[in-house]
């Protein structure tokens, strides 16, 4: 494996790490807000009136909820002055309010919004008392019940996100490092461009014939007869001498 491979192969983990966690963070809201958040799990109780509700010990989240017409203008749902009252059974401790404003999570014409989280001692049946300055609503209620159990999911998804841009990051540099860093230079003769193998055959000599050499002596001739060094008597009487008479 060359050097540079490891880099493009965290580039590519990492990479793919940042979306999956990106996805998942993504898909992990929408889950628990819509799906795993049983906000009504216990009842609800309109307001103003009052109910009674069999609720666990443990926390228990109150939110209002309401129909809407049109949408909340982008400011979450308004949250009216709300009066809340919980009679524990007899034998058990008072329930501890604490405020807890939630986020707004509107369905359709459905809106609800966490006003409350009451951190009760001991399961039993509670009664529930409601009052508050609700007449711009339809169909006010406080609803009882409890959050997501996966609510630390979507965190879990932003520290795997962390964990991949820092290995991209770690990669990309990795890979500067690479790029930049010298190439070892081979040292040593240079290999041979060619094979060294049997000899190869001398080329056949050529021997001339005598009708050749005939020839080659009359162009000789003809040669000295053009330039002027031999007359036509004398080219007349050598030709004939070289065909023998012919």
């Amino acid at each position: 494996m060359s050097p540079a491979t490891v880099p493009r192969v965290l580039t590519l983990l990492a990479g793919m790490g940042m979306v999956v966690a990106g996805i998942g963070f993504i898909v992990a809201l929408i889950l628990n807000a819509f799906v795993f958040d049983r906000y009504n799990a216990y009842g609800e109780v309109p307001i103003p009136g009052a109910a009674t509700l069999q609720l666990p010990a443990g926390e228990v989240t109150i939110s209002f909820h309401t129909q809407i017409i049109g949408s909340t203008s982008g400011g979450g749902l308004p949250i009216p002055d709300l009066q809340l009252g919980i009679d524990p059974p007899a034998g058990a401790p008072e329930p501890v309010i604490t405020e807890s404003i939630g986020g707004t999570t509107t369905v359709n014409n459905d809106a609800r919004v966490r006003v409350w989280v009451a951190r009760i001692a001991e399961d039993g049946a509670y009664r529930i008392r409601t009052d508050g300055n609700v007449g711009a609503y339809l169909s006010p209620r406080l609803a009882f019940g409890h959050g997501s159990q996966w609510g630390a999911l979507p965190w879990w998804c932003a520290a795997a996100f962390g964990l991949a841009l820092v290995g991209l990051v770690i990669a990309r540099i990795w890979a500067a490092r690479v790029r930049r860093a010298p190439r070892p230079v081979p040292t040593g003769p240079p290999p041979p461009t060619f094979t060294i193998g049997d000899t190869p055959a001398a080329p056949h000599s050529y021997i001339p014939t005598e009708d050749g050499i005939r020839i080659e002596q009359l162009k000789n001739l003809a040669a000295l007869r053009d330039c002027g060094a031999l007359t036509d008597a004398e080219f007349e009487s050598e030709k004939r001498r070289l065909l023998g008479g012919r």
